[in-house]
């Protein structure tokens, strides 16, 4: 058996090591079009902002350590350049030397990944402006840094793109972010987001949205960077973080199917349309694991796991690759975001019913010191209570919860499991009642119609205006409610039953919707037609909702009852850019 991998990284290297502990007498020969067969390109982002201070702690491994522990041929700074299906050889360019010679195989995987797009607009090759892609663009960029850059825009708010901007404020340079949609991490709903701008905007970043560059000018120190819009922005460096393409033309020329995006297709085995070619990491079409639709997901886990199955199935274990959900976070100063499963976007967008909950607990017990407040969204099916995907927003603890939803969706799990979900507990660690447990109770209840739940998108466009009851304290509801809301505190609403009209609609919130899930039992029980405002009044100021302050200025700051959370008005508007 002779297999040749084309490309290292995470998906490349993984399946020729895992090739190697199948087989010692297979012949593995490894190609690299870069000098770096595997790294830590993740890490890229840290290395720049001094986080990661030695440059070798990137490299995962080396090609004399593959050499030498797994007696493979690893050939770096050589491009295959072609296939012959045919013939079932590959020809390979020494680009060193500019030699080019043929090589035979039994089996092939590709594992070329993808490249950081760059737009055809005027000016995108001007120096300056730069793509992060492996160790020689990191170098590049931070050669740049370290001569003294004092102002840099990063065009694009993705994961790299953000980690990017924290480690330009850390090394105090000037930083604007500028990204084509309305909100920041395209893949989050965009209330999602909300902490994540205010951060941002609290670090000095500017944060432009809605905004693109549509050419680059060169300027005496630097360049220019000029929007769509008009503006123009000054920098001395340019980060171009918009995307990326599947490295697909060596499929492409050999007659391989590829998906509407580029994406190499593969089976479940991960073998292309030709069954001795396989397919990995981010170069190819998956499947998603909650729609079952095709799409295109570039994740060093996924990556990682495709190689080895690669290998497995060559080597005659017959294993298939489940698919993709997506699970990802991402670290923005003193915020962390992450997500798994899909989300309520692409759930609209495939026509897919679902139902909602937010919650917003502390990471672990409020009554030990440090507990840090998060967000939590859980989408779910409506009929049957399975998990959809998973959203969370906050501080310490982020990661934990979605870990264990991600873990939910890969078994098929429903909100009633969430329920019974048994977590590790001490109150430094988290609650006898977990946020995961938390996120179930509420899913669960409103799917047993144990308390109604109207969203505040559907509250905010009903024809017929429901009653609107506040039911936080006088203090709260003075520091910012919603307009037209009427306040009755939760504690008071038995003696005021009668002041409450049956005729109308009743929607209840509170400040993260506990007390007005006692409101709306309450209210059930006695004859009401009554709901609850899905996540309280602080989803509401997440999704930019308009507040109405009647507190005087120097008048203290509430607090919700038993609830860690932070009563201020949202900084972004609703529709329009940050600046």
């Amino acid at each position: 058996m002779k297999l040749i991998i084309v490309g290292g990284v995470a998906g490349g290297a993984s399946a020729a090591a895992r090739a190697r502990r199948l087989s010692e007498e297979a012949e593995i020969l490894l190609i690299e079009r870069g000098p770096d067969v595997s790294f830590a390109n993740c890490g890229l982002p840290y290395y720049i902002g001094g986080e990661i201070v030695e440059r070798e702690k990137l490299l995962v491994t080396t090609p004399e350590r593959l050499r030498t522990r797994f007696k493979l041929d690893v050939r770096t700074r050589s491009s295959v350049e072609a296939i012959d299906r045919t013939a079932k050889k590959i020809r390979v360019r020494d680009l060193a030397s500019r030699r080019e010679y043929e090589e035979n195989y039994d089996k092939l995987i590709l594992a070329p990944g993808a490249a950081p797009l760059r737009p055809p607009i005027p000016g995108i090759d001007l120096p300056g402006i730069f793509t992060l892609r492996n160790l020689q663009d990191v170098d590049r960029i931070k050669e740049r840094v370290d001569q003294g850059v004092k102002q840099a825009v990063v065009v694009g708010a993705g994961f790299i793109g953000l980690e990017l901007v924290e480690n330009f404020v850390k090394r105090g340079i000037a930083t604007t972010v500028v990204e084509l949609q309305d909100q920041v991490l395209p893949p989050f709903d965009k209330e999602m987001t909300t902490p994540i701008v205010e951060t941002l905007l609290a670090k000095g970043v500017k944060v432009l949205l809605g905004q693109s560059a549509d050419g680059f000018e060169e300027a005496p120190d630097g360049v220019i960077v000029r929007l769509k819009s008009g503006q123009r922005l000054p920098a001395h460096l340019v980060i171009l973080g918009v995307g990326v393409r599947p490295e697909n033309k060596l499929a492409v020329e050999a007659g391989l199917e590829v998906g509407p995006r580029g994406g190499i297709r593969v089976n479940e085995h991960l073998q292309t349309s030709d069954p001795n070619i396989y397919a990995v990491g981010d170069a190819i079409e998956v499947k998603d694991i909650v729609s079952g639709d095709p799409t295109q997901v570039p994740l060093a886990g996924p990556a990682n796991r495709q190689g080895r199955i690669a290998a497995d199935n060559i080597f005659g274990r017959a294993v298939r690759y489940r698919g993709t959900q997506g699970t990802a976070i991402v670290g923005v100063f003193d915020r962390t975001a992450a997500m798994t499963g899909a989300s309520e976007k692409a759930l609209r967008r495939a026509n897919r019913p679902f139902r909602k909950v937010y919650i917003h607990p502390t990471h672990h017990a409020g009554y030990y010191p440090g507990a840090e407040a998060m967000t939590l969204k859980l989408l779910f099916d409506p009929t049957t209570g399975r998990v959809l995907g998973a959203q969370a927003v906050g501080g310490a603890g982020v990661d934990k919860r979605i870990d264990v939803l991600a873990v939910a969706i890969q078994a098929g799990m429903t909100v009633f499991d969430l329920e019974e979900m048994e977590l590790a507990y001490s109150p430094q660690y988290g609650s006898a009642k977990d946020p995961v447990n938390m996120a179930g109770f509420v899913a669960g209840g409103l799917m047993r119609g144990d308390h109604p739940q109207t969203d505040w998108e559907a509250v905010s466009v009903m024809a017929d205006k429901p009653f609107l009851l506040d039911v936080r304290t006088p203090l709260e509801y003075a520091n910012g409610h919603i307009e037209g809301a009427i306040n009755i505190p939760v504690d008071e609403l038995r003696n005021q039953l009668a002041d409450m009209p049956k005729d109308r609609p009743v929607v209840t919130y509170c400040q993260v919707g506990q007390r007005g899930y006692l409101a709306t039992r309450i209210l059930m029980q006695t004859g009401f037609k009554v709901s609850n405002l899905g996540g309280g009044y602080k989803t509401y100021q997440m999704f930019g909702g308009e507040v109405v302050n009647e507190t005087p200025a120097g008048s203290p700051q509430p607090s919700s009852q038993g609830c860690r959370v932070e009563d201020r008005p949202l900084t972004i508007p609703a529709k329009e850019p940050v600046r």
